[in-house]
């Protein structure tokens, strides 16, 4: 019978050899450490990193569709050469499901325009960072859930007019006229002048990378400039998120019969929804979560050689230590007992020492990304009884040789 008495000598037989022998410990427990930190550190960074996408997500609305020529997870190597040469998604298929869609109330094209080397937008000697430029509707506020905190957004006389008029991201305000008021301003665009008719509201960065570096004109004002340029990206907002699925009907009905798609063939275009942005994410997660464990067993097994070692040199140098035990009553497996504990507290040492620096990598990858942080309790207690499995498989060898010892033998070692 295991008694506590010999399990709490067990431990501060080993919390001593720590103490005596700090270097060769420290050693031993490292890659128990990188291991448990590894575990800690990405759990946590992965869980913040799905929150905060998951949180993005969310901002552009539960009620919104996209429609693109391809869904976001295709794998362009598997296309067939009928799908590699659908036709674009253009601004005749917005104005049908403008028309022709009931549960649909707003859409917003948006048709990029990049220049090589990046669009060049100027105010006398001042230049905007390669912004994108892309032309919309004037729904693209109402779809986006965005604001203009200055000025106003594009209407529906500049559409008609094809005005020459643009709405500037707030990079794009605080580069080009950082001590004046951007209201009214012209602009060049890619050598093209644009009246500035309003700021947009800022949005905070996601990963480190800005939203607000950007140029948006009127779509008919775009069609005017870059006539070549056909592709669009749509997003149509529902009525409701409980009207989405019908939504998606009308818009499947509407596209099929304005892209000529016959009734036997599959869509050619793709419409997807908040949701499968969400399971994208969740697909990408796991994947991440199985490097992180591959990653983390690596250092793991290294530390559980470095336990085993240890135990193993420890076992030569109490030789005499065990032969006295022996000598006076202790049993084989009380003998097990102490060294198995032994190595469990040096790689349990090493769990919670791990555990502290994944918790300090997860918050440096906040200050640095402005992400949440988000600690998981479980991964913590998996991390941790991980750790001290380690040591538990790693001193089995090195405890039954220490049973094995001779009392005879080994009260004659010096």
């Amino acid at each position: 019978m295991i008694s506590m008495v010999e399990i709490r000598d067990g431990i501060l037989l080993a919390l001593d050899s720590l103490r005596n022998n700090k270097f060769r410990a420290g050693l031993t427990i490292l890659g128990v450490l990188i291991g448990t930190a590894a575990v800690i550190g990405m759990a946590s960074i992965i869980a913040g990193l799905d929150k905060m996408v998951m949180n993005e997500i969310e901002t552009l609305g539960s009620n919104v569709l996209y429609v693109t020529r391809f869904a976001p997870d295709v794998n362009y190597d598997q296309l067939t050469d009928e799908e590699r040469n659908r036709k674009e998604i253009d601004y005749e298929a917005a104005l049908a499901i403008i028309e022709g869609c009931p549960s649909v109330t707003a859409v917003a094209p948006q048709d990029y325009y990049q220049a090589q080397g990046g669009n060049v937008v100027k105010y006398k000697g001042n230049q905007a960072n390669r912004p994108s430029l892309f032309g919309t509707l004037p729904d693209y506020i109402k779809v986006n859930n965005r604001a203009v905190a200055r000025g106003r957004f594009i209407n529906e006389f500049d559409m008609d007019r094809r005005a020459m008029v643009c709405v500037i991201g707030s990079d794009v305000a605080k580069a080009l006229f950082p001590y004046e008021d951007p209201l009214n301003k012209d602009i060049r665009a890619n050598s093209r002048k644009l009246r500035v008719v309003g700021v947009m509201e800022e949005k905070p960065p996601f990963l480190g990378e800005s939203d607000n570096n950007f140029v948006i004109i009127p779509y008919s004002t775009f069609e005017k400039m870059y006539p070549w340029e056909k592709a669009l990206f749509l997003m149509v907002s529902a009525e409701s998120p409980r009207m989405i699925p019908q939504a998606m009907d009308e818009i499947t009905t509407v596209l099929r019969r304005e892209r000529g798609v016959p009734y036997d063939k599959p869509n050619d275009f793709a419409i997807w929804t908040q949701e499968n942005l969400k399971e994208m994410v969740n697909n990408i997660t796991q994947y991440i979560y199985i490097a992180m464990i591959v990653i983390s067993s690596v250092g793991l097994m290294v530390g559980g050689v470095g336990v085993m070692n240890i135990m193993l040199v420890s076992v030569t140098e109490r030789t005499r230590e065990i032969g006295v035990r022996k000598a006076i009553g202790a049993r084989r497996l009380n003998i097990m007992i102490q060294f198995l504990t032994e190595a469990m507290t040096l790689s349990g040492s090493g769990g919670v020492l791990g555990i502290f620096a994944g918790l300090m990598l997860a918050f440096l990858a906040k200050l640095i990304y402005s992400m949440p942080f988000t600690v998981s309790i479980l991964w913590m207690i998996i991390g941790f009884s991980v750790s001290v499995m380690v040591g538990l498989g790693a001193g089995l060898y090195p405890a039954y040789k220490a049973a094995k010892v001779d009392p005879i033998i080994s009260l004659r070692y010096e």
